[in-house]
Parts: C-alpha cells; structure tokens; sequence
C-alpha cells in the first residue's frame, strides 16, 4: 500500500457495520438501467458490480422511491416486491470482495421532478412554483399522503434489508422533496410536517421511527444533506457564500439539523450543499475547485460524533487523503471520479496515481444523460459505465496493422483501444506533440482536468507501446507504403471562418490561436459566438484583465449546438457576470473595421462593438479531405471524432472507442 494515502484505506464503522475502506461511491441516478417492473437490469447489476471490483468499502446506489401514488413517475425507480431478486443478486456478488451496499430511499423530487417523466401534477409541501416551469404550480400533498410515505418507508426497508442490503441512505437534500419538507422557504404547511424546524424536522424523525420499528436498532441508516443552500435574496444561485443573505437554508440552521438527525438516532450523516438553483454547488462541474464541499462537511464532524461522509470533486488523491487526515469527515464519496475509472481506489492503493484517467467535471455523459435526458448515465472519458460487459474489450481474433491518423482526443483514444485489443498500432501526428484540440482546451487554469487526460492519454502511449509519427503529415502515399489493414482517420477540425466583410482583418483571429500564444489579445476583445468555447475563451481573457464582450446571434448564450448542462451553463454564466464580460445576444455582425465590430440587432439598430482584437468562436469545420480522397478504395476505413462531424470531447472519444473495440 502506498503510504501517502494510507488513511484512506482504513477501516470504518458507521453503527455496527464495518467498511474495509474510507472510500464510498456516491449516489448517481440510474435512469434507463432498470427493468420496466422495476428490478434492477443486469446492466445496473454489473455497473455496480464493476465498483465493487474497482476497490470501493461501500456503494450508494441510485435514489428510489418507497411509493410512487403521491408522486406518479412514469420510469421504474420504486422499491417494490419485484425488486429483492434482482436487488439480492447483488448483494451477494458484490459481499465476497467485501464492499457493503446502502440504498438510497428517496420521498419523491418534489418541484424538481422533470415534467416528462410524470404521470399528473408535480407534488410540494406546499402549493410552490415548478423548477424547471415556474407557470405550473405544484400541488401540496395531504397530511394523509404524508403518512402513506412514512409508512412506505418502513416497507421499502423490510424488502431491501430481506435481500442482503446493508443499510440505507435517506434522500434529504438538493431541494427534492424531502429536503423541500426540512426548508422553511418550501415549506408552509400548518399541520404537524410545518411551521417552526421542530415542525419542519418531524418528516425525518418519522422515517427514521419507521425504518428502526420494521428493521431494528442495528440496521445502519444515514441521511443525507445540504449544510446549505447558496439560494440569494432573489432565490436565484450564488457562487459567493457572503455575498447575499441566504434564502434557503444557512450554515447555522444546517448545523442545528446535524445535531438533531444525530438526536434523532441516524447513523452517520452524508454532506452536500446546493439545490437546484445553485446546482453548480450540488453537482459541481470543472470550474468549482477540488474538495469544494468539504470544508461545510468538516464544520458537520465539528458538530456531532457519528460518522460524517463528504462528497464534491473529491477524485484527485491528494484531496480525499487531506479531507481524512484533517477530519474534515470519516468518508470520502466519490461519484463521476470512478465513472472516469472505476479502479481509482486500486491504483491509490498502490500509487499508481499517474495512470488514474480523470473526471472532467464537464456532466456530459453522467448527469445530462440520466438526469436530462433519461438515459443510462454514462461516462464522457469511459464510454463502459452503464454497459460494462456489453462494452468490455475482448482481444482482437486476428491481430491487424492499424494506421491511426490524427494525434487528437479521437486518434489517441482509437490508438488505445486498438493496441489494447492486440493490433500493432502506427499513429500519425503532423503537429509536432499529441494533443489536437485538447491542446487550446487545457490553457485556462479552469479546464485543468482536460491536461490531466492529455496526460493521461500521453502515457497511455508510451505504456501501451503505441508507435507514434510526429511531425509527419500521412498522406496517400504514405499510407499506401504502410500497407495497414485498418485505417482510422481522425484528422479532426479547423475554426470555422463566418463570411462577413473585414473578417481577413488583421484583428481578428481564432480563439485557439489566442488559446495557445500564437497571437496576443489587445486590451479590448470582441468574442464572436457565444457557445461554450467563446464563453470559456471570454471568461479566460476576463480572467487575465481584457475588456471582454461576447456578440451572439442566439437569444441566449449556449443555447445552440449541443446542450451545455445546466450546472455548467449556469455556473459559467455567473462566472462570466463575476468577471464583468459584456454580453450582446440577439445580435448579428455586419462587419469588421478597424473600430470592431458593427453588429445589428432584431430591430434593426445598429451599433459598434469597440474592439482591438475580434475573437473567433463561431464554431468549427471537419478536416476530412484524407477520408474523403481515401474512401473509394480503402477497406475498414473509418472516420472518427471532428473529422465525422465537429462535436465535443465526449462524441470524439466514444466513436474512436466504438470503432477501434471492433475493427
């Protein structure tokens, strides 16, 4: 064992149960990887299976709900009779390598909940506004119903502990409806469930009654929840703690609600902050720090003497290893970090560091795909979570010459796969280092993650033995003389250049070149595009002192293109707030002069956008002239990532994956 990270690797009990480990996997939805009478598919049996194996002391699993009449959800996430076989056949493979399970029980998503996936009116404590459409009201549940989820409670509890499970986890944060109940600002009942915290606080004390009637005083159960809300005066998110009263829930009345889930009898204490209006504190996307939630998890372990586990961007070693030494919590929760790599707390344990592949915080494949888009979550970097055996790497039958041509995300992954499976591998780079766009993509101090896979795919390389061409450019003829049985063609994308007059002038250029020193930004930028890339590459000149104003066409700002998810849209865009970038929508440029930009807006007023340097980010043009000249005559040809079609890193690495596990 690697001593730099021994105390992660100590034994743990929460009540009488022990964890071999300090290492959780934190709760992630599982949207798609259940069966229609609610039992889990063999995909979400080897999903969690597969973390068990990776060295993990307990998992949380996804929320399910103990009833689903109050609050009709048209997809199978309740704990019903069907699910104990199923739920048992876990159990009883994940216990031999010493892993203990908790389910996450959940009361229902309350104003939360997607429209789509419910049957009739969305349900509250009280008569609020819908999250995500503030013009539908959602109904208050009755004093009865309230007690029907009580009850139902102590029989979900009966089903998963009869089937092996080894505690639970109650589900009573990020504004669901649970914590809706625990929160003064969603919470105006007048019965027994309302008014005061002791009020507000009886919901919790009841499941727990419950849960200990049916099961006893031995069976562990924790609850989880925000120590806060970062809700402002006007119930919108904020990134600053001071910079506004809270609406919702502060850090003083957080703690008063550790205090008595302690009295109350819970186990041990699971702590996130956020709701869905500060999501990007809740699921925090790349540009929150590591260990951002960990200091409000410590000020918890100050507070009680159970058991506390923290959760928050926690995948980086070193941070999981402090926030045990430090006592800021007795558990680490690691979610989208062991998507990444399910292996993480093997390769800590033997300090293989280097070779841990890292989470980008981006929610592309996890949280937008199960939470957004009610798909099986997945994973941007690892294409395998949710599919594990479906996906896995089997050797190739015959092995191949397999030219890959394209250093990029697209060609390293394809290199990767394919060397794995036994091809001999050549890649062709005519840049002079690998990297492709990830190389503009790592510059800001923000997208960190992305050098760490830059990195990481460098050394995949060199480990692998993949034999690598810098500097060569591989044409026809040189592919030709190659001879390759294969050839993957991922010579990925180049700006996009809008047609508009005075675009060749001498201040515009792309926000890659900018990205990477090959041009210096004047004092005064005009981004053209307002997607994600011109609003990170904004935010990354505001950051260093630019006089920033992004000029988009779209009424909004990343809302064209692939969906920016919302914790990272609205995070960036409060960023780019905080920084003061100046943000034009609407608007449409005319031309380029020597003053700016000329643009002109729905109403057909014009006006000038000062600026000495004109950013380009209007988007990006596949490079697939080699395929295309290549394609009449060339066998197992395939073109992959940007030079298919210009997407994101995600789409890049899973077609390279999807090719290469095949060819």
């Amino acid at each position: 064992m690697n001593k730099s990270y021994s105390h992660l690797f100590e034994p743990v009990s929460i009540g009488k149960l022990e964890l071999p480990n300090r290492i959780a996997m934190a709760p992630i939805g599982i949207w798609g990887l259940c069966n229609r009478d609610g039992s889990l598919s063999q995909r979400a049996i080897d999903y969690y299976l597969t973390m068990a194996r990776g060295g993990v002391g307990l998992i949380i699993t996804s929320f399910f709900k103990v009833e689903n009449e109050v609050e009709e959800l048209k997809v199978s996430m309740v704990i019903s009779d069907a699910m104990s076989a199923s739920l048992s056949e876990l159990c009883e493979a994940i216990h031999p390598l010493g892993t203990k399970i908790f389910v996450q029980l959940s009361a229902g998503l309350g104003r939360n909940v997607r429209l789509d996936l419910l049957r009739g009116k969305p349900v509250a404590p009280s008569a609020l506004p819908h999250f995500w459409r503030p013009d539908v009201t959602c109904r208050a549940v009755t004093t009865d119903e309230v007690e029907n989820i009580v009850s139902a409670f102590g029989k979900a509890a009966e089903i998963i502990a009869a089937a092996g499970v080894d505690g639970i986890e109650v589900h009573g944060h990020e504004g669901y409806l649970l914590d809706e109940f625990t929160t003064a600002i969603w919470n105006r009942r007048s019965d027994k469930y309302g008014g005061d915290l002791s009020g507000r606080m009886t919901l919790p004390a009841e499941i727990l009654r419950e849960i200990r009637k049916k099961l006893g005083n031995n069976f562990p159960v924790q609850y989880r929840f925000g120590l806060k809300h970062f809700l402002n005066s006007a119930n919108n998110g904020t990134l600053n703690p001071d910079e506004f009263p809270e609406s919702g829930r502060d850090i003083a009345e957080g703690l008063e609600i550790a205090r008595r889930l302690q009295e109350m009898g819970y186990d041990s204490l699971h702590v996130d902050v956020g709701c869905y209006e500060s999501w990007y504190w809740a699921h925090p996307p790349l540009y929150q720090d590591y260990g951002c939630m960990a200091d409000y998890a410590g000020k918890v372990k100050e507070t009680v003497n159970i058991p506390v586990i923290a959760v928050g961007r926690l995948d980086k070693p070193d941070v999981a290893e402090a926030v045990i030494t430090e006592g800021k919590a007795d558990i680490v929760a690691i979610g989208r970090g062991l998507f990444a790599d399910p292996e993480w707390p093997h390769k800590v344990h033997e300090g293989r560091i280097e070779d841990i592949r890292p989470c980008l915080g981006c929610h592309d494949g996890c949280i937008q795909r199960s939470r957004l888009m009610g798909k099986s979550p997945s994973c941007t970097v690892n294409p395998t979570v949710g599919r594990e055996m479906l996906y896995r790497l089997e050797p190739a039958l015959k092995s191949r010459k397999v030219l890959v041509i394209g250093g990029g995300v697209a060609g390293m992954e394809a290199a990767r796969v394919a060397c794995t499976r036994g091809h001999e591998v050549i890649l062709y780079e005519k840049g002079k280092e690998l990297g492709g766009h990830l190389l503009e993509a790592s510059v800001p101090d923000f997208k960190r993650d992305v050098r760490r896979l830059l990195e990481w795919y460098r050394r995949q390389m060199d480990q692998l033995g993949v034999k690598v061409r810098l500097g060569t450019e591989a044409d026809e003829s040189v592919i030709a003389g190659e001879k390759p049985e294969a050839v993957l063609v991922a010579t990925g994308s180049r700006a996009a250049v809008p047609d508009i007059p005075g675009i060749n002038h001498s201040m515009v250029v792309a926000s890659g070149d900018l990205l990477l020193g090959h041009r210096k930004a004047g004092g005064t930028v005009a981004v053209l595009g307002g997607g994600l890339i011109g609003c990170e590459t904004a935010l990354w000149l505001a950051r260093q002192g630019h006089s920033v104003t992004i000029v988009e066409r779209l009424p909004e700002l990343m809302s064209g293109g692939i969906v920016v998810p919302h914790m990272n849209r609205t995070m960036l865009l409060d960023l780019l707030a905080r920084h003061k970038v100046n943000i034009m929508t609407g608007v449409n440029p005319l031309e380029i002069n020597d003053e700016g930009v000329l643009v002109i807006d729905g109403k057909l007023q014009r006006s000038t956008v000062k600026a000495d340097t004109v950013a380009l980010s209007v988007g990006m043009k596949a490079i697939n002239d080699l395929y295309r000249a290549l394609l009449p005559g060339t066998a197992r040809l395939y073109a992959m990532g940007d030079c298919r079609e210009p997407r994101n890193i995600m789409a890049a690495i899973w077609d390279a994956y999807e090719v290469a596990r095949t060819v």
